[in-house]
């Protein structure tokens, strides 16, 4: 059975069909995060999305399929996408912008951020 637990967690966008590293790269690293509740976010380039995801199965794999709305450049944007765990424990999926683009992507899970990084971007 496909569980959230599988996915949940901040995954780093590594590539894209559509764009290279040095754009999806532009504001931030590039990335997608799942959470246990069924939600999550993702951002690349100047777009930031917020999810909502339900876990599924694609050609036998553990999936999570998402419909999102977010901004690109401060506009309203919505779409959907899917993301599925490859034999090597990486992420394959795509994004779909509503009338417009979409592009597959690959992620690798994220390094923990130290616990002390964290503590200080909380308290400023």
């Amino acid at each position: 059975m496909t569980s959230m637990a599988d996915f949940t967690g901040r995954w780093r966008i590594v590539s894209m069909e559509l764009w290279d590293t040095d754009a999806i790269d532009l504001v931030a690293p590039a990335f997608i995060e799942f959470d246990r509740d069924r939600t999550g976010r993702f951002g690349f380039i100047v777009v930031d999305g917020w999810m909502d995801c339900r876990e599924t199965t694609r050609d036998g794999r553990p999936c999570v399929e998402f419909t999102w709305e977010g901004s690109d450049e401060g506009d309203q944007v919505t779409g959907r996408g899917w993301a599925s765990l490859a034999d090597d424990g990486t992420l394959d999926g795509r994004i779909f912008f509503h009338l417009g683009d979409d592009s597959g992507f690959h992620a690798a899970r994220a390094e923990p951020e130290p616990a002390s990084t964290r503590s200080r971007r909380r308290s400023r």
